[in-house]
């Protein structure tokens, strides 16, 4: 039956297509158009694909189709950019839809539920476009998309797209970013559209639009939620529960047109049925670009394997997420490498055809779609994916531990909450536990997030090995590990049975845990990111407060080195009345202390407490620097920690004067050309005379070259390979490969004094903690880190500096993830954080970055010890 219907449908979809103009006033389809509803020219004073719409035109050209067709559209504001922009999605269904649509609404949440349908139901097609800012044609494309299903007269495929469904566009998923690009490409635009790629407004400067405010790639932050535009979509789609999602984006303008199926390897927790759907819809996007002619791709370099996409993440909630990738022309007209030129129109129009495409196979086959949406969530909720729960220790990082259960909360999973000590599985909860049932409806969802790790198939782990043995690239797109228990430093235990609790709602404040009576000082152990952003509060507020390198006890109580005090004789009645207030605001954890008397450990008076104050911290901004692992650290220090800081230009650091800031954050990248060697020397000068020097990744070779590097490391070269030589070859700052085998061959390296590594596409590793150095307070029983890249460093000197965390022993190494035989042996050992005395300063280098993406939180007192408190121990 199903086929049947397909194929009256697939004919009638080439039969449209083969009707197509090159372009009509609004639409790329010929045909009747209903002139009560406004053209983009009407509106905003130009044709479609003829100009790029700003973001503040795609708002008014939405408002005018809703006020012309109110009996078929909806708008809804679901968020608010950095920036103060609004985002928008807008329902288009025919007027009998949309009259009931609180009904259709109801009945999809049930339905998501696992519940049985009352029948008031219809498919959604979730369309969204311009998640990154600069690939520029999807948004026209939903423009015209929404003007052609409300306008169109005639045309049986958008009738029937309005009648059997609803259709959701979202246009701009990232305003902020969008608005860069066009205000950029405006600003170098000519009397003609320049086709040469090297032309200014093809070329854009840093950051790009790519991105948004804070610099953050949105498309890999669904199941992170860092970001208001990502909350507040992953909130807008719960509410509907779309049966498929797609995702339109650009590529390089070389490249033609890609759409599902995607390519391997696949995520295991997709089903076959879903795998059988993508077939089908890409099958429904061939037929009508194979009616145009126009070339296009499948099964190719987009995977479905990380669940952090806007494609793999819905398809783990039952919808078919998709991502559609059109070569990009960065402006109006692109000349590719083969000799021809790619136009905006050719882009929209392709993007329009897709959309179209994709929204009519819902449309052709609504029982099915609903139907297989409807079987997956009952089949999740009734325990197919599993019938275990994982339980969350509320007693380790803790805070870190109550945001992650609201993060999988706002998710639409279901998280469960016990309070006080209590005991499951064969374990003891003292302060209680969160709770994540597997026989949920996200099912899937959720074990993807919080299973240890997610295997690749073994057929594509077999390829990739072969392609490796015949020096050809591996085919892995993104990270092989994103256990969000590991990644929050939490510990995450499944137990195979079901467990009790009240349901934890995602808004929920985090209560605070105040403990003790005393009046004498409030002590702050040091052991989650709520600690450090309640401290970092309560400084900016003038609040004198001491940190300890060094553990004590009292009254039987320990103290974990890196606690914080705040004494009440150097704060007024007034300040500690506040730092109450703080810590009811931040949910964080104190203890009131009634004397400075401890049992082990020094007291308060002791050389091991020194002053923590406020840092003024600066950081490496613009050419020479990742913009994702700046807008990242930024956002944490931020928006997490509640650290402000200063932005200054790579280029302007040569010149300017830094005695003001207590901290320079050299984020990933490669700076060296842009600070030039008046930069390098100012930034020397500036740790020498007390500074701290904070370098992320491959900015670190910027410190650690030349004959008096400011941290004493080299990155290696891949095992049995020579480094460069020392006649001027590039590769001549590699260190020869050698492989650490056991601890005592690590001391032994550490006592004395040109290819790289292959390239690893990201997995989460044990570190193991010098426990007598500072920055290391946290992290006495190590931590799990995120390793990505070729960059391996020798390990410092005692001589020269401390190597305080490094990577685990070979068989201990892997948390999560899949890591090259090869690397897994060379990384062992080597350095994770390294610091190094210079003059009065301190070198502190990450050799990959914690705070990549946002989502490695139980790294965040790492951060802080480098960038809050270093200072502070410096001084």
């Amino acid at each position: 039956m199903r086929n049947t219907i397909w194929g009256r449908g697939l004919v009638v979809l080439v039969a449209m297509w083969a009707m197509i103009q090159p372009a009509a006033a609004q639409s790329f389809i010929d045909g009747r158009f209903d002139p009560a509803i406004p053209t983009l020219a009407d509106t905003v004073g130009h044709a479609p694909a003829t100009r790029i719409t700003s973001p503040d035109q795609t708002y008014a050209y939405l408002n005018a189709l809703v006020a012309a067709a109110p009996d078929r559209t909806r708008m809804v504001q679901y968020a608010t950019s950095w920036e103060g922009r609004p985002l928008y999605y807008v329902i288009l269904s025919a007027p009998e839809n949309i009259a009931r649509l609180d009904a259709v609404q109801a009945d999809l949440a049930n339905i998501a539920a696992g519940r049985v349908s009352n029948g008031a139901a219809l498919p959604v097609t979730w369309l969204q476009y311009g998640v990154h800012g600069n690939e520029i044609s999807s948004t026209d494309a939903a423009l015209m998309t929404a003007y052609h299903l409300l306008a169109a007269q005639g045309d049986a495929r958008a009738e029937r797209i309005m009648r059997e469904t609803l259709v959701v566009i979202d246009p701009m998923q990232n305003p902020d970013g969008r608005a860069r690009f066009v205000n950029n490409f405006l600003a170098a635009s000519g009397i003609a559209p320049a086709a040469d790629r090297q032309a200014a407004e093809h070329d854009e400067p840093w950051p790009s639009g790519r991105v948004n405010h804070y610099m953050f790639d949105l498309n890999r932050d669904w199941f992170t939620l860092s970001q208001p535009e990502t909350r507040g979509k992953v909130a807008a789609i719960r509410q509907w529960n779309p049966v498929v999602v797609v995702d339109l984006h650009e590529m390089g303008g070389d490249e033609t047109y890609f759409f599902s199926p995607a390519a391997q390897p696949f995520n295991p927790n997709l089903t076959p049925a879903q795998v059988r759907a993508y077939e089908l819809i890409g099958r429904a996007n061939a037929a009508v670009f194979d009616a145009r002619g126009e070339p296009y791709f499948t099964r190719e370099v987009y995977d479905l394997f990380y669940p952090g996409y806007g494609d793999t993440w819905n398809a783990h909630q039952g919808a078919i997420g998709s991502t559609y990738e059109q070569g990009s022309a960065r402006g109006l007209v692109f000349e590719r490498r083969d000799g021809t030129q790619l136009t905006y129109e050719d882009g929209v129009h392709n993007h329009f055809t897709a959309s179209l495409a994709t929204a009519g196979a819902v449309a052709d086959n609504p029982e099915r779609f609903l139907s297989d949406f409807a079987q997956y969530r009952a089949a999740n909720a009734s325990g197919a994916a599993g019938r275990g729960t994982y339980l969350i220790d509320l007693a380790e990082r803790r805070w870190n531990a109550e945001s992650l259960g609201r993060r999988l909360a706002a998710q639409g999973i279901t998280v469960l909450r016990r309070d006080g000590p209590a005991s499951a599985c064969g374990k003891s909860y003292p302060q209680g536990y969160l709770a994540v049932p597997q026989a949920q409806p996200a099912a899937r969802l959720v074990r993807s997030l919080l299973d240890r790790d997610t295997p690749l198939p073994p057929d594509f782990l077999e390829e990739q090995e072969r392609r490796r043995s015949q020096d050809l690239p591996h085919e892995l797109y993104d990270v092989t590990a994103w256990s969000v228990g590991l990644m929050a430093g939490t510990d995450v235990t499944l137990c195979n049975s079901a467990v009790s609790g009240a349901p934890l709602a995602p808004d929920a404040p985090i209560a605070p845990m105040i403990e003790g009576t005393g009046a004498f000082a409030i002590a702050v152990p040091w052991n989650d990111s709520g600690q450090a952003r309640f401290v970092t509060l309560a400084l900016r507020e003038g609040m004198d407060a001491r940190v300890t390198d060094k553990a004590f006890a009292k009254a039987g109580r320990e103290f974990p080195r890196g606690t914080v005090v705040f004494p009440a004789g150097s704060n007024t009645p007034e300040q500690m009345a506040r730092l109450a207030a703080l810590v009811r605001e931040v949910g964080a954890h104190t203890v009131a202390l009634d004397s400075g008397w401890v049992d082990s450990g020094p007291n308060l008076g002791s050389e091991s407490f020194v002053r923590l104050t406020l840092p003024k911290v600066a950081i490496a901004w613009d050419d020479g620097i990742s913009q994702l692992s700046a807008g990242a650290a930024r956002y944490v220090l931020e928006r997490r920690i509640g650290l402000p800081v200063t932005p200054i230009r790579t280029q302007r650091l040569a010149r300017a004067d830094l005695s003001d800031y207590d901290v320079l954050l050299v984020p990933e990248g490669d700076p060296s050309a842009a600070l030039g060697d008046a930069g390098e020397r100012n930034i020397r000068d500036f740790v020498r005379k007390g500074g701290v020097l904070v370098a992320i990744g491959d900015s670190l070779e910027t410190f650690s070259d030349g004959d008096t590097p400011m941290l004493a490391v080299k990155r290696e070269a891949a095992l049995g390979r020579e480094p460069g030589s020392e006649d001027g070859d590039k590769d001549a700052s590699l260190a020869e490969a050698v492989e650490i085998a056991s601890d005592a061959e690590y001391r032994e390296a550490i006592k004395d004094e040109r290819a790289l590594p292959d390239t690893l596409p990201g997995a989460l590793l044990n570190v193991v903690s010098e426990r007598d150095h500072f920055l290391s307070a946290g992290y006495d029983g190590g931590a799990v880190v995120l390793a990505t890249g070729t960059q391996i460093f020798t390990p410092l000197d005692r001589a020269d500096g401390v190597n305080v965390l490094r990577f685990a022993e070979p068989g201990n190494l892997i948390a999560s993830g899949y890591v090259w035989d090869e690397n897994r042996r060379q990384l062992a050992y080597k350095p994770y954080l390294m610091a190094q005395r210079q003059g009065r300063g301190l070198v502190i280098g990450f050799a990959h970055d914690p705070s990549t993406r946002a989502y490695l939180d139980g790294l965040d007192l790492l951060i802080a010890n480098a960038v809050l408190v270093a200072p502070s121990r410096v001084r």
